[in-house]
């Protein structure tokens, strides 16, 4: 009993670990696909709206 315990949380573990790494992995391609400039410009007129509205 206290193995399948044991076992019951490396399983759980081992899942979320998957799911960050798969995020990461996802957030990584989608940055590569837009253009490293067009994200900056697109950063700092997001930045400069969200000044003006403080």
């Amino acid at each position: 009993m206290e193995q399948e315990k044991d076992n019951f949380w490396l399983y759980i573990g081992g899942i979320i670990v998957a799911a960050v790494v798969g995020v990461f992995l996802l957030k990584g391609r989608e940055m590569e696909s837009v253009p490293y400039k067009a994200y900056e410009e697109t950063k700092a007129e997001v930045e400069q709206q969200i000044n003006k509205n403080k």
